[in-house]
């Protein structure tokens, strides 16, 4: 991974939201390095600022936030040095592109699926309307849609949720964008379509070349589609690595508890494991680790002072105080234990959950 070349960089990223005459902290001081063509899965529960973390790379942030410290360096430029649309215009879908989990909030109802995709190759590639024409079409096939060409004129009611979706994968890649932000793009299909449009990413990652960002809750989505994974918590990310190292070496607590309360990996009559009590509220200054009051290995030095990351190999990274060589030696619960066993059996049976 350290012989690719860094094509996006965020440091210290501080992001903060008016809400109800209060300040909210989104995301607290994160940083990471994206890479030329790799996939780096971000993953963690509702509300961890997955989401709102890239919504900065392209000044997406609603109305009501703002990023209050850090630079993001894509292309030897600091994007939060953007201040109007027009600067973000040069960077948003031409660039950076985002697919989003609800096709029909992407798409314009009232305009036809062939004008929506023209549009956007004709601002971004400056093409004519015959050549732009030429290429939604050719998009249009290579992303999945049966006769394109008759289908060009169509409007997105007359599309299923599958075909909708691929036609926002289209208008995303028209434009070639180095950085491909995926925003939990199949929660809303079922399992079969799921599938084809994981696997259609995929495949045109590999034709394209772009590097992807996949948001998820879903850790079977990331053991099939990405090479890193991020783990965030409370505004930060607190674990990250290759995905073998997330799923085979595991360290952060939380990361523990993500990964044992897997569906993929319970038992017939065993209850499956959940995680105790809910995240921290983000109104308030959070001390120590954020994960702490949910944490049944929590020392008194985690509720008191913020974790460093500390090093576990060259790809491997976990902000947990229970690396320090200070601390007692705790080990990961039995699930972490038999999650390798686990998956090689669910592999070897034909399922859907595997890390190649």
């Amino acid at each position: 991974m350290e012989e690719k070349n860094i094509v996006l960089s965020a440091k210290d990223v501080v992001v903060k939201f008016h809400v109800r005459d209060r300040v909210l902290t989104a995301i607290r001081k994160v940083s990471l390095d994206l890479y030329d063509g790799e996939t780096l899965a971000i993953v963690g529960e509702s509300g961890s600022g997955k989401s709102v973390f890239t919504k900065t790379f392209t000044g997406m942030l609603e109305s009501n936030g703002w990023v209050d410290n850090g630079e993001i360096m894509f292309e030897g430029k600091n994007l939060l040095e953007n201040k109007k649309n027009r600067d973000w215009e040069k960077v948003r879908g031409a660039k950076i592109a985002t697919i989003f989990q609800d096709p029909m909030s992407s798409l314009n109802p009232i305009k036809t699926i062939g004008s929506q995709i023209t549009e956007v190759v004709m601002k971004h590639q400056g093409k004519t309307k015959a050549e732009a024409k030429e290429i939604a079409i050719d998009m249009m096939d290579r992303v999945g849609i049966p006769n394109a060409a008759d289908r060009f004129d169509e409007y997105p009611f007359q599309y299923s949720g599958g075909m909708r979706q691929r036609i926002v994968i289209a208008i995303a890649l028209a434009c070639r964008p180095k950085i491909l932000i995926c925003d939990e793009p199949t929660t809303a299909l079922d399992v079969t379509i799921q599938a084809q449009i994981l696997k259609l990413i995929k495949d045109l990652q590999k034709e394209y070349g772009f590097t992807t960002v996949f948001i998820t809750h879903d850790l079977g989505v990331v053991a099939n589609m990405a090479d890193r994974v991020a783990v965030m918590y409370g505004g930060q990310i607190i674990e990250y690595g290759t995905v073998e190292d997330i799923f085979y070496n595991p360290k952060h607590p939380y990361t523990w508890a993500l990964l044992s309360s897997l569906p993929q990996i319970g038992v017939k009559g065993e209850e499956l494991y959940s995680i105790a009590g809910t995240p921290p509220s983000l109104f308030n200054e959070i001390k120590g680790d954020a994960f702490a009051p949910r944490n049944p290995h929590a020392m008194k030095i985690d509720f008191e002072e913020e974790p460093p990351f500390f090093q576990i190999s060259p790809t491997h990274y976990a902000k947990t105080w229970l690396l320090d060589p200070r601390a007692p030696k705790i080990e990961p619960p039995h699930e972490i234990k038999v999650l390798h066993q686990r998956m090689v059996e669910m592999t070897s049976k034909g399922g859907a959950f595997y890390v190649e």
